[in-house]
């Protein structure tokens, strides 16, 4: 089994809010996109946050992101996993994103949303430790991810509004 590696940020210099999911999974490193997975609700929801339609192209809905301040990234770099699920990651091949460069880049970040529970405890676990993060707010939103299926998608929505309020 080979080591996946994950996407380059979506981001605008001028970007105030991060999403950080855990890993691209099988069809987003297949699709060479994040959220490529048909039953993943990411784009749904930002697509009803930012009202734009969640079947446009990829780019459009990358644009979109980037207008609306809110950048897109993953807490791994790389790692190895079978399948997609995230309790599938080993922990041992874990290699975090450069995170001191990011936010060296894109200073204006105040707000970190966490996809779900992964991302969240890699993020604690691999990032802050040693690292000032200063006054940066953080908030664990419920995944989007299909796997995900004791939220509604109503419920899941109601809590990412908090992205653009």
């Amino acid at each position: 089994m080979s080591i996946s590696v994950g996407f380059p940020p979506i981001a605008a210099a001028d970007a105030q809010v991060l999403v950080l999911g855990s890993m691209p999974g099988r069809a987003s490193l297949a699709a060479m996109q994040y959220y490529a997975h048909p039953r993943n609700q990411f784009w749904r929801i930002i697509a009803a946050l930012l009202g734009v339609d969640s079947t446009a192209a990829y780019a459009d809905k990358a644009a979109a992101l980037r207008a609306s301040g809110i950048a897109l990234w993953d807490v791994l770099h790389s790692c190895r996993r079978v399948g997609s699920l995230d309790a599938r990651i080993e922990s041992d091949t874990l290699l975090v994103n450069d995170f001191r460069q990011f936010f060296a880049e894109h200073a204006q970040i105040s707000r970190v949303f966490f996809n779900g529970a992964k991302a969240e405890e890699v993020y604690r676990r691999h990032v802050l430790p040693g690292f000032a993060s200063g006054a940066l707010e953080y908030r664990r939103l419920p995944s989007t991810s299909p796997a995900n299926a004791s939220s509604t998608f109503a419920e899941k929505l109601e809590a990412w509004r908090a992205l653009t309020s």
